[in-house]
């Protein structure tokens, strides 16, 4: 499987969502994607790019949110990168706790860690990038 780069740069407006899930669509039909994983690469990329719209740049569409996807050695690594102040991912309560179940947000790093093989986080100076990672075949 050759390497491969992909990049979309987007302004933090809720209505860019569907340009995103575009361009989600067009990269798992570029490396060929099993089509049963879409689904849940879509929700954890759409929670990364919501969490870096609303949380992180605070709606200012003077800020970017960057993707930066790259397939490298049978994986598909993707950057969701934000000009936020950055957070403590261990300080965001699990929506699976009961006091937490019927709260209305709060589920997007959950959903994230259940849909891609690895979830981290790198905190910059300029914003933070959450770095999902697929593990292809």
């Amino acid at each position: 499987m050759l390497d491969k780069k992909y990049y979309l740069e987007i302004e933090s407006d809720s209505n860019n969502l569907i340009t995103v899930e575009e361009f989600i669509n067009y990269v798992a039909s570029d490396v060929n994607l099993d089509p049963e994983k879409l689904p849940g690469l879509l929700i954890a990329i759409t929670e990364a790019t919501t969490n870096a719209i609303i949380h992180a740049n605070k709606k200012d569409v003077t800020k970017k949110v960057v993707l930066d996807i790259q397939l490298q050695n049978s994986q598909l690594i993707i950057k969701v990168i934000d000009q936020g102040q950055g957070f403590d991912p261990t300080k965001i309560p699990d929506p699976t706790e009961p006091e937490n179940l019927l709260k209305d947000s709060g589920r997007g790093l959950y959903l994230m860690r259940v849909f891609a093989d690895e979830l981290k986080y790198n905190i910059t100076p300029n914003g933070t990038e959450t770095i999902l990672i697929l593990n292809l075949p």
